[in-house]
């Protein structure tokens, strides 16, 4: 029997050498690496990793000049409507979001109390005009009443005194005849009794004393009676020379009717003015929203009625950290991005808020000792759009945008 033990199905394929190869040595060939085998993968990995540092540069490079902040909004001008006199509205002539012009009657309210007003006001300037006209007149009428005034005193006066002169003149003369006929009567009783003269001349002597000294005692009397006139013709110098006095009572009743015709005149005007105001005009162009009133409606000065938004003058208020404004100035370019629009908008940094935004609500916060934690906190920044960058006034305020600022540009 054949052995069992000799292995009969012949050599192992892995004891067969391969066909055009020598014996197998003891040592395993080495195989070449990868860039051995590809001498320009290196290279083109050499460049690759330029290529991205010059990227990653020119990103950092990019970003490093560019501060962005999604915490801002689109802001206007938004001004209140607002009823300047109370009354009941008659017609209101917008709908809400309506386009007006600057003047647009946009309610009307009753004009007819204001009319009133207006009638009232015309008869009190009246009046109050024709009371200055007769005060006005009454002035050259005072010039003239006391300038004659006093020259009749004064000349009243003269002629008093000149009585008074006349009347003493005769008193003199009185009293000399009346020394002259007590003389003769003296010599005349001499000669009665040597019964030189008749009875009938002495009593001639006697009743001519008589006459004299009558004669003087009216004199006297005369002397008083003119010197009264004298006291008389003072007062009435004395009361003409109040003339500049009563002059400018004249001028100033004068001046206080035209103060109160001016008063009349503001008067009325301030009723036209009430009047006006019945018809409630838009202050500028712009969408009225914000509807309030309704035709029937009584209405109080100052109630607002509704806000009128002015479209063509729209800028944005970014609020960005007080770590970004480093290097941002004002009048530097910026770009902004409207979540609302596929597109973006070229504007520049007009101002940075002069505090943060904390500072300016309504409570703010108060960093007591003790439980201190800084905030970063957020600055305002008013970034306003180029010219004819929104020309379909499609920009609204409130709206969210993304400006981003060129810390770079001047």
């Amino acid at each position: 029997m054949p052995d069992s033990s000799v292995d009969r199905t012949g050599p192992k394929i892995e004891d067969q050498e391969p066909e055009g190869r020598g014996p197998r040595t003891e040592e395993a060939e080495v195989e070449p690496g990868y860039f051995k085998q590809h001498p320009m993968a290196r290279l083109v990995m050499l460049l690759a990793l330029v290529a991205v540092a010059i990227a990653g540069f020119g990103v950092w490079r990019y970003y490093s000049v560019r501060e962005s902040t999604d915490d801002a909004q689109i802001d206007g001008h938004i001004t209140p409507i607002s009823a300047r006199v109370s009354g009941t509205v008659l017609t209101v002539n917008f709908q809400d979001n309506q386009f007006v012009k600057v003047g647009d009657v946009i309610a009307q309210l009753d004009p007819k109390d204001y009319q009133v007003a207006v009638q009232r006001a015309q008869a009190d300037l009246a009046d109050t005009q024709a009371t200055a006209r007769g005060a006005q007149t009454n002035v050259p009428i005072s010039h003239v009443t006391t300038a004659s005034q006093l020259a009749a005193a004064l000349a009243q006066q003269n002629a008093a005194h000149k009585e008074v002169d006349a009347a003493r003149a005769r008193v003199r003369e009185a009293e000399a005849n009346a020394v002259r006929t007590s003389k003769d009567l003296e010599r005349m009783k001499q000669l009665i009794a040597k019964d030189e003269i008749s009875r009938q001349q002495y009593d001639a002597t006697v009743a001519a004393t008589a006459a004299a000294q009558a004669t003087l005692d009216a004199a006297r009397s005369n002397v008083a009676a003119v010197e009264s006139h004298v006291a008389q013709a003072d007062a009435a110098v004395r009361s003409a020379e109040t003339a500049p006095d009563q002059v400018r009572v004249s001028e100033a009743k004068f001046g206080s009717a035209t103060a109160l015709s001016g008063k009349s005149a503001a008067a009325l005007e301030q009723a036209q003015l009430n009047l006006a105001y019945t018809s409630v005009r838009a202050g500028g162009d712009g969408i009225v929203s914000k509807r309030s009133i309704e035709p029937g409606q009584v209405v109080q000065a100052g109630q607002p009625m509704a806000a009128l938004v002015n479209i063509s003058d729209l800028w944005v208020t970014a609020n960005f950290k007080e770590t970004q404004l480093k290097n941002m100035r004002p009048g530097q370019k910026a770009t902004i991005k409207v979540d609302a629009y596929s597109r973006e908008l070229n504007g520049h940094v007009d101002s940075i808020g002069g505090a943060t935004g904390a500072r300016f609500s309504l409570l703010p916060p108060e960093n007591a000792t003790g439980n201190y934690v800084k905030v970063v906190q957020r600055v305002p920044v008013k970034i306003v759009l180029e010219p004819g960058e929104d020309p379909q006034h499609l920009l609204r305020p409130g709206m969210s945008v993304v400006p981003t600022v060129r810390t770079d540009s001047k």
